[in-house]
C-alpha cells in the first residue's frame, strides 16, 4: 500500500546547516546497539530533537505521522511518512544516508507501515516527543505499550563530540556578543518590552536563527526566575536580570544570564551578587570527570547556604543543553550520574528577594578531561551602567 522512495531530489545536496553523513549514520547504529542493549525491538522517532539528533532532519508534523524507525538488529533504519512531507526531508541527511523512505497517501494506515517494519510484538520505545495522538495507535499495532526512548538516547545526546563542543562554542561566543552590548539598549526610562526588542535583534545580528527566549526581569520582576518581559519602565538603582539564548547552526543552543545595575548598587545587594558570583565560580571549579552532578549543585548551593541565602535559592543549579535548551544531565540534588568529558550543561544559581530584586549568574561549560570549558567569558559580577 506504500510506495517506496530511493531518493534522487529534492533533497539529495549535502545541507550546511547540519553534521557531515558520517555522523549520523554512527549516531544511527550506536542508537541501535544501545536499544539492543535494552532489550528493545526498535526505536519508533518522530519529530522533535531526537529525529535532529539522528538524522539531521527538522520535519514538522502532527496529525499525519512522520516516524523513524531504527530496529534494534542493525538492519537499518527507514523512515515513514506523508508522500506530501516529503520535502522536509531536504534538511536531513536521509538521502545520503541512503535510508529507504516509505511515503503514504491519505486514506492508508501509516501505523501498519510502521508495524511492518518491525518483528509482530516487537518492544519499542518512542521519542518523548511523540504526541498521544500517534503513540497511543502505535501501541495498540504492536500490542505493548512502548517505552521512552530517553533512556536509550541519553547516552548519546548527553555526550557531545567534538563538532557538537565547536558549535556549542559558537553560539556562546554570540551571546556573549550580545551581553557585551547591552549598554545600548538598558537604561532607565525604557521598558522591559523595549529592551527585549533590542536584544532579540541583537542576538539574530550575532548569528542566531532565533531568539528562543529573552529575559530581561528589572527591579522586583527579577526576583521571578521565569518572568520574561513586561512594560515595566526600568528605574534608576533597578537590579536587571539578563538571561538570553537561542540557536546557533546546526541548532546548538547559547543560553547566558548576566546581572545588571543601573547606577552605584546599594552596598548590601552588592555584597550578596559578589557571594552568587562566588557559588557560581565554585561550581564551575568543581566540574571534573567522575563527580556527580548533585555535588556540583551542592558546590553552589553549600557557599550560598554558609552565608544566609540557602532560601532564596530556589532552583536547581543548571541543566544539560544542545539541540535543546534544556535537557540531561540536570545538575541538581538527588542526580548521582557521574560527569563525563564532553557533558554540556549550564551552572545558573540564582538568588531571589521577592517583590525587590533577584540575581542570576550563568554560564554553558563543557567537561574536559581534568575539568571544564566554558562557552561564555563575558565578566561574571555585578555589570554596572549608567542610571
Amino acid at each position: 500500500m506504500s510506495s517506496q522512495s530511493r531518493h534522487s531530489s529534492p533533497w539529495h545536496s549535502a545541507d550546511a546547516s547540519r553534521f557531515p553523513t558520517t555522523v549520523y549514520a554512527d549516531r544511527l547504529a550506536r542508537a541501535a546497539r544501545l536499544a539492543e542493549n535494552a532489550g528493545l525491538d526498535g526505536l519508533l522517532i518522530t519529530p522533535g530533537p531526537d529525529l535532529r539528533y539522528l538524522v539531521g532532519s527538522r520535519a514538522d508534523s502532527f496529525e499525519r505521522l512522520t516516524c523513524l524507525v531504527v530496529p534494534a538488529d542493525g538492519s537499518g533504519a527507514s523512515v515513514v511518512l506523508p508522500r506530501l512531507e516529503l520535502a522536509s526531508l531536504g534538511d536531513s541527511a536521509v538521502a545520503e544516508l541512503d535510508l529507504p523512505v516509505h511515503d503514504w497517501v491519505d486514506g492508508v494506515d501509516p501505523y501498519e507501515l510502521v508495524a511492518g517494519l518491525l518483528p509482530e510484538a516487537a518492544r519499542t520505545a518512542v521519542t518523548d516527543a511523540m504526541p498521544a495522538l500517534h503513540l497511543i495507535p502505535l501501541a495498540r499495532r504492536f500490542g505493548t505499550v512502548p517505552v521512552l526512548a530517553t533512556g536509550v538516547l541519553r547516552e548519546l545526546r548527553m555526550i557531545k563530540d567534538q563538532a557538537e563542543i565547536e558549535a556549542l562554542r559558537r553560539a556562546g561566543a554570540a551571546i556573549d556578543r550580545v551581553h557585551a552590548r547591552m549598554g545600548e539598549w538598558l537604561r532607565p526610562g525604557r521598558t522591559e518590552a523595549e529592551v527585549a526588542a533590542d536584544i532579540t535583534a541583537a542576538i539574530l545580528e550575532e548569528g542566531h536563527t532565533e531568539a528562543a527566549f529573552v529575559i530581561v526581569g528589572s527591579g522586583p520582576h527579577g526576583a521571578d526566575p521565569h518572568h520574561e518581559v513586561s512594560d515595566r519602565v526600568i528605574e534608576s538603582g533597578d537590579v536587571v536580570v539578563i538571561d538570553i539564548g537561542g540557536p546557533v547552526e546546526p541548532g546548538y543552543n547559547s543560553d547566558s544570564t548576566r546581572t545588571y545595575v543601573l547606577g552605584e548598587p546599594d552596598r548590601e545587594v552588592a555584597g550578596q551578587i559578589a557571594i552568587l558570583e562566588a557559588a557560581q565560580r565554585a561550581a564551575v571549579e568543581s566540574v571534573r570527570p567522575g563527580v556527580t552532578a548533585e555535588s556540583v549543585d551542592a558546590a553552589a548551593r553549600d557557599l550560598l547556604a554558609d552565608s544566609g541565602l540557602a532560601e532564596v535559592f530556589v532552583h536547581r543549579t543548571g541543566h544539560g543543553i544542545g539541540l535543546s535548551v534544556h535537557e540531561e544531565p540536570y545538575i541538581v540534588a538527588g542526580n548521582t550520574v557521574e560527569l563525563v568529558e564532553g557533558m554540556a550543561f549550564s551552572i545558573e544559581p540564582g538568588i531571589y528577594f521577592r517583590g525587590r530584586w533577584g540575581a542570576r549568574i550563568e554560564d554553558i561549560v563543557v567537561v574536559t578531561a581534568d575539568g571544564c570549558e566554558s562557552m561564555n567569558l563575558r565578566p561574571h559580577g555585578l555589570t554596572v551602567l549608567p542610571g
